[in-house]
C-alpha cells in the first residue's frame, strides 16, 4: 500500500463517474465504478460494497480478490461503524462475515466505511489490504469516506438503487401466494423431465433399442421418486409465512451430483452442456444434494433461453479454502450489469429470451437463490468476457 492514496487516480476516477452520471447512467454500474476506484486509489487487493436491507445485507459489487463474493448474503455490519464513519478491522481478530469473501491472496486488514442517506445507513464500502501493505493512514480513511459519500448520493437519487426491495415491501407480499408459486415451479422440473422421456418412448420406441428404452425408463423412475419426495416435503413443511422446507443437509460429492444432474436434463439441453472442467477428486460440499438437480436445471434452462440454438453451455467446478463452486457459462446475449441482481427477483424477466420455447413466470432464478441460501451458500450472475453470461454457485465445504 502506498503511504498516501493515489490522488491522481482519484481525480481521474471522479471525473469519469461524473461523466457517466451526466450521460444518464445510474445505479449498479456507477456503484461498481466507485468500488473499483476505491481499490485503485487506496492500493488494496480488492474492494466490495454491501447493500443493507433492514434485516440483512448483500454484496452487490466487488473487485479484485472480493469478486467471488458478489451475490453473497451477509449480516448487517453497520453496528461496528456507528461510532465512526470508517473502521479498520484485522481479519484474524474475529470471525468476520466479510473475511469469508476473499479468494486467494494474503489479506489481513479490511477498511470499511458506512454509506448513508440522511440518518439511514444504506450500505458499507470495504477495501482489503495484504499483510505486507501496512495499515492505512488518516488519508486512506478520508478517501474511503469520500467515496462512500458518493455512493450515498447515488442512493439518494434512487435511480436504480437500492437494488433489492425493502423488508416492508417484502412483508406486503402475500405469503400464501409465494408458497404456491415456488411449489408449482419446483414441481415443474421433474414433471418436465418425466414427460420428455415418456414422449421419447412413445414416438421413438423402435429406434431407441433396448439400451435406449432402459435408460429412459430408469430416468422416469428416478424422477418419479424425486417428485414423490418433493410433494411430501413441500406439503408437510410449508408454513403460513410462505417458507418451504428442505431435505436434510450433510456432506456430499458435488462433482458426482453435478454429473448425475446433467444426465437427467432433457435430451436437447443435455446435449448442449459441456463438462469443461469437473475434477474427479474434490472435498465434500455441505448442503442439500437433492437440490443440485433443480439448481442446475434452472441455471441451464436460463442459459439456453438466452443463447443461440445449439451453442455450448460450459459447466465447470472448483474449490477454495472456504467453498466449493460450480459455474455455467453461455455465449448468449449476456446480462447487463444493472440486471445481475434484479434477475433474482420474483417474477422479473429480462427482455430478449426465447419465451416461445421457454415460457415462464420469472421464478427460476428466484428459486435458485432460495435453495442455495438456505444451504448457507450464495449464487451470482455476471457478464462473461467475450460475450454471454456466467452463473456461479458457491456452497460451504464440509
Amino acid at each position: 500500500m502506498p503511504d498516501r492514496p493515489d490522488y491522481s487516480a482519484l481525480t481521474r476516477g471522479q471525473i469519469a463517474i461524473l461523466d457517466r452520471i451526466n450521460s444518464g447512467e445510474a445505479g449498479l454500474p456507477v456503484l461498481q465504478h466507485i468500488v473499483r476506484l476505491a481499490q485503485e486509489t487506496l492500493g488494496g487487493r480488492g474492494a466490495g460494497f454491501a447493500e443493507y436491507a433492514p434485516d440483512h445485507g448483500r454484496i452487490i459489487a466487488a473487485t479484485g480478490v472480493c469478486r467471488a463474493a458478489i451475490g453473497r448474503r451477509v449480516e448487517r455490519a453497520d453496528g461496528r461503524l456507528r461510532d465512526g464513519r470508517t473502521l479498520l478491522i484485522p481479519l484474524d481478530s474475529l470471525n468476520d462475515e466479510f473475511a469469508k469473501q476473499v479468494e486467494g491472496g494474503d489479506v489481513r486488514h479490511m477498511l470499511g466505511a458506512r454509506c448513508e442517506v440522511g440518518e439511514t445507513i444504506v450500505g458499507s464500502l470495504h477495501v482489503y489490504f495484504g499483510a505486507g501493505d501496512g495499515e492505512p493512514g488518516p488519508d486512506h480513511h478520508a478517501v474511503l469516506e469520500l467515496l462512500a459519500g458518493q455512493a450515498g448520493r447515488l442512493y439518494a437519487a434512487r435511480e436504480g438503487l437500492p437494488v433489492h426491495t425493502s423488508a416492508d415491501q417484502a412483508r406486503r407480499q402475500d405469503g400464501r401466494d409465494l408458497w404456491v408459486a415456488v411449489t408449482s415451479h419446483e414441481l415443474r422440473t421433474p414433471v418436465t423431465v418425466i414427460k420428455g422421456y415418456a414422449d421419447t418412448l412413445t414416438n421413438h420406441w423402435e429406434s431407441l433399442g433396448d439400451a435406449g428404452r432402459q435408460e429412459a425408463v430408469n430416468v422416469i423412475g428416478t424422477r418419479a421418486g424425486e417428485l414423490a419426495r418433493l410433494v411430501d416435503r413441500l406439503l408437510s413443511a410449508a408454513t403460513e409465512d410462505g417458507e418451504i422446507g428442505a431435505s436434510p443437509i450433510g456432506p456430499f460429492d458435488l462433482a458426482e451430483a453435478l454429473r448425475t444432474a446433467v444426465d437427467e436434463l432433457p435430451a436437447e439441453l443435455r446435449r448442449r452442456v459441456k463438462l469443461d472442467n469437473l475434477p474427479g477428486e474434490m472435498p465434500k460440499a455441505y448442503g442439500d444434494r437433492d437440490s443440485i438437480a433443480t439448481i442446475l436445471t434452472e441455471l441451464a434452462t436460463n442459459a439456453e433461453k438466452h443463447s443461440p440454438a445449439e451453442s455450448v453451455v460450459e459447466l465447470c467446478a472448483g474449490v477454495d479454502e472456504e467453498t466449493l463452486r460450480f459455474r455455467l457459462s453461455d455465449r448468449g446475449v449476456g446480462i447487463r450489469p444493472e440486471h445481475v441482481e434484479r434477475a433474482f427477483e420474483r417474477y422479473w424477466q429480462a427482455e430478449g429470451g426465447d419465451r416461445r420455447h421457454h415460457p415462464g413466470a420469472g421464478l427460476g432464478l428466484y428459486l435458485v437463490r432460495r435453495l442455495v441460501e438456505r444451504q448457507h451458500g450464495w449464487v451470482s450472475l455476471r457478464p462473461r468476457e467475450g460475450g454471454g453470461t456466467t452463473a456461479e454457485v458457491r456452497l460451504p465445504r464440509a
